[in-house]
């Protein structure tokens, strides 16, 4: 919006003949008391709720759906933040590519920011199991990546022995299984593991739920029934030769935010190719009624070059955590895994010999 400021006297007059009694300032009063008297009281702080031992409440149920991806795309290099005009034109994209008839494949992760930012007419993904109609309603933000530090919004470089041990890792992945350990924690319905980050996929695995009482915290995830207990009584991190699927966590409050450090992983465990060698620290800051700022911190000097920042915004919900039939329906999945990996097997093992 442009503005036009009136020079001449009798343009003045008229404006300020048009002005309310009420908005004209006072006779005699100074120009300063005159700003005085129409600037509004400045709005209060807003403070978090307390529990009932004093600490900052941040109970009940939050979601992450939000659309920013973890990194900033190529796209948008040098850009942190979106105007609000690209933001709107960003959801328009997406609600048209992602319609209510399914006409796309299911979108999960970033998936759904870049094909908006790519402006598709379809999401085609050959690996999806569903159409978009499972989706989840997507939080919108002027930020381009998740990633806050480094300043590009990029993971920083993996180190020498994390290429070559995720080049290992992309062949293995290329073989059919030879039992159930050469499939994913998730898969196997151990965990979906520590920290989530990234646009949630789906109603079901973007859920956490958040309990205290005095000296401790439960952060629980409808995932999996998986809930992580975190004393906050001060008390040392288990040795060094103990370790965890999920780590073992220490809490402790720096004022309003709740810190959560994380060591002893266990060798089997893995985020983006990190394992044992993983200090993870979470901070939980709640901004506002609806809003808690979910900073993640990620230090592997044997996985990344330096350590990163994601700064994750929940949003608290009514809805309730519901039961996850994972384990109760194990059996039949890694039957059919399984099975088709013998299968396939056996069809390259029939044509090696035909073409004998």
């Amino acid at each position: 919006m442009s503005y036009r400021f009136l020079t001449s006297s009798g343009a003045l007059a008229v404006a300020l003949a048009l002005i309310p009694p009420a908005m004209v300032p006072v006779a005699g009063q100074t120009p300063a008391a005159a700003a005085r008297a129409k600037s509004p009281a400045p709005a209060k702080a807003w403070i978090a709720p307390r529990t009932a031992d004093g600490q900052p409440d941040l109970q009940g149920v939050w979601e992450s759906n939000g659309a920013t991806p973890l990194e900033r795309p190529k796209a948008l290099e040098g850009k942190e933040l979106l105007t609000d005009e690209e933001v709107t034109e960003l959801k328009k994209r997406a609600a048209r590519i992602f319609d209510a008839n399914g006409n796309s494949d299911f979108a999960a992760g970033d998936d759904v920011f870049l094909a908006a930012l790519a402006n598709t007419e379809q999401h085609e993904n050959p690996n999806a199991t569903g159409s978009s109609v499972w989706m989840v309603e997507r939080e919108w933000d002027n930020r381009t990546s998740l990633i806050v530090d480094p300043p590009d919004g990029r993971v920083p470089a993996l180190t020498p022995g994390a290429q070559q041990k995720r080049t290992a890792a992309g062949a293995a992945g290329r073989r059919p299984p030879a039992g159930p350990e050469d499939l994913s924690n998730l898969l196997r319905c151990i965990t979906p593991g520590v920290p989530r980050l990234g646009g949630n996929a789906a109603s079901y695995n973007s859920f956490y739920q958040i309990l205290q009482t005095p000296g401790y915290v439960v952060l629980a995830m409808e995932t999996i029934h998986d809930a992580r207990i975190i004393p906050l009584d001060q008390r040392p991190h288990l040795r060094s030769g103990i370790q965890q699927w999920n780590g073992d966590s220490r809490g402790r409050w720096e004022g309003s935010t709740l810190v959560v450090d994380t060591t002893n992983f266990s060798t089997k465990s893995n985020f983006m190719g990190s394992a044992e060698n993983l200090h993870l620290v979470e901070r939980f800051t709640r901004v506002a009624p609806d809003t808690i700022n979910y900073e993640i911190t990620l230090d592997d000097p044997t996985t990344w070059t330096k350590p990163w920042t994601a700064l994750v915004r929940l949003k608290q919900t009514r809805s309730k955590l519901y039961e996850y039939a994972c384990h109760e329906g194990n059996n039949e999945t890694m039957g059919g895994i399984l099975g088709g990996a013998r299968a396939e097997e056996q069809a390259a093992e029939d044509a090696a010999r035909a073409s004998k």
